[in-house]
């Protein structure tokens, strides 16, 4: 049975926090407080070469926003952005916070989610 990883961004959903994250990766990047977000997307869209990657890794992948994980999973102490691994007791936290904040780029998370399966 293939893992289901769950990865969750440290952004809430909706148009106007959408459009907030946008100006704020524009104009503040250094202060942006997803490094999940910052590396998996551009500006305005989703990176060509983490959609290829998640195609060719052996695992489902779903995502969530920080307020649809709160709701869906009602875990509030968790640091934001993770990567958990769903089973069926539960989630197992992946990849942390400060782990993702310390990925400098798309092909350092790439071999670390490798490497973590």
């Amino acid at each position: 049975m293939r893992p289901t990883l769950l990865f969750v961004y440290n952004a809430d959903s909706g148009l106007f926090n959408t459009v907030t994250d946008v100006a704020h990766k524009i104009l503040s990047p250094q202060t942006y407080s997803c490094n999940l977000c910052a590396l998996t997307h551009g500006h305005f869209k989703i990176r060509e070469a983490w959609v290829t990657f998640l195609e060719t890794l052996d695992a489902d992948c779903e995502f969530l926003h920080r307020d649809e994980f709160h709701a869906t999973y009602g875990q509030t102490d968790v640091a934001l952005p993770a990567v958990f691994r769903k089973t069926p007791e539960g989630l197992t936290l992946m990849v942390d916070a400060d782990t993702l904040r310390n990925c400098a780029s798309l092909d350092e998370l790439k071999r670390l989610l490798v490497s973590r399966l």
